[in-house]
């Protein structure tokens, strides 16, 4: 790294430079390096942060596949919990699928999105990999010629500039990657007029299985993260801060939304961790620009109601890598060129069964939240029923659930 000549701005370069060091940047950066290719990451948080930041922690049988494929699976495979049942709870009783044995007979394994990212962190910077912590990209400039650059600032508050050949966007829908596209480019964006407001607990799951509650009063979710940590969800109406409930509210709301006096009680904890989440889905296209190419939630944001984003960050980091290394390695752009439209079929599967989802578990906008029209509300519980009874259907449904 050189300064300018009056000492004010910072240069250096890397054959590709990646913004966000989340599971897309970690993987593809991690690609690339084993590949030979001079890459750098800058990611704006620390490096605790980044090892202690909660997310999801369902991975697709297809993500572990390709973590294995390139040895960065050793964490997950010594740790993670093979999970393959899910529980529906609703007004006309329960039901279990055994998703695990339906469909291509596939299971999720349960593992800590930050414990991925540490194990990808330690497996980068172990091969040499370069990573910059507290380093805020701020624009992508001339993604269109054939050397880009990113300005950015340093922990100390100093510019700097790095070149490249090519910049991989896996800095989220709010980061510098987004902020730096051309007016070209195409922003899809849906909002499923649904909030929740996620949990975590310090607190034992209470059941084997990942629990989706429909009820008249909102939609309630238990996934359980770990042996003592489980993560909860409530609906809970648009702009409800996060503070707004006490924990006493919280766990009465979740044992009368889960039934927990017919079922069984819930194990309560302390709640460490609460945020409100709006079910928004977005999608740019193409994900190519130039030199500049998006992954992960800088591509598209899926609403969490079936977990795909993780998976789909380290599916398209995979893509990309395998794209910039037949381009930088042996001149060949023909993957490069497909990128965009191999990653977005993708993309948009996986949005089409977050929508299901999203509508088998909520009183959508234009009903209210008893179920709101006669007819909207006989469709969800028809369909919660050939959920339950029709073969056809649960196939369909652990082939889409587990898949990307």
């Amino acid at each position: 790294m050189t300064e300018d000549q009056n000492g004010l701005e910072s240069r250096a370069s890397a054959d590709v430079v990646v913004l966000g060091a989340g599971p897309a940047g970690l993987v593809l950066g991690n690609l690339l390096v084993a590949a030979g290719i001079d890459c750098v990451v800058l990611e704006r948080a620390s490096r605790a942060h980044i090892r202690n930041r909660a997310r999801a922690g369902f991975l697709a049988p297809n993500t572990v596949r390709i973590l294995d494929r390139h040895g960065l699976a050793d964490g997950l495979r010594r740790d993670g919990r093979s999970h393959g049942t899910c529980e529906f709870r609703t007004g006309d009783g329960r039901f279990r699928l055994d998703y695990g044995t339906l469909g291509r007979r596939e299971r999720h394994t349960v593992y800590p999105q930050q414990n991925l990212v540490s194990d990808l962190l330690e497996r980068y910077v172990g091969a040499g990999g370069r990573i910059r912590f507290g380093t805020e990209a701020l624009t992508v400039h001339d993604a269109d010629g054939t050397r880009p650059h990113v300005t950015a600032r340093e922990p100390d508050g100093r510019p700097v500039r790095w070149d490249a050949r090519y910049v991989a966007g896996c800095d989220g829908r709010h980061g510098a990657a987004r902020r730096s596209l051309p007016p070209t480019a195409v922003r899809h964006r849906h909002d499923h007029g649904v909030s929740w407001l996620g949990l975590l607990a310090e607190a034992p799951p209470s059941l084997d299985a990942v629990g989706y509650a429909v009820h008249d009063r909102g939609f309630a979710g238990h996934m359980a993260r770990g042996p003592e940590v489980t993560r909860y969800y409530l609906e809970c109406h648009r702009g409800t801060p996060a503070d707004a409930w006490s924990e006493e509210r919280i766990w009465d709301e979740l044992d009368l939304r889960m039934r927990a006096g017919k079922y069984g009680p819930l194990r309560r904890g302390p709640i460490v961790e609460r945020g409100v989440v709006d079910l928004t889905c977005d999608v740019v296209e193409p994900l190519r620009h130039g030199s500049l190419l998006l992954a992960g939630d800088a591509a598209s944001l899926t609403a969490p109601a079936a977990a795909k984003g993780a998976n789909l960050a380290v599916l398209e980091a995979e893509l990309l890598a395998g794209a910039l290394t037949d381009t930088l390695r042996r001149g060949d752009a023909g993957a490069l060129d497909r990128y965009s439209a191999r990653s977005l079929a993708f993309i948009w599967r996986a949005q089409e069964f977050t929508q299901w989802m999203t509508g088998l578990l909520h009183a959508l906008p234009g009903q209210d939240r008893s179920g709101g029209s006669f007819f909207q509300a006989s469709v969800r519980r028809a369909r919660l029923d050939s959920l339950r009874t029709s073969l056809a259907h649960q196939d369909w449904f652990a082939e889409n659930y587990v898949g990307v």
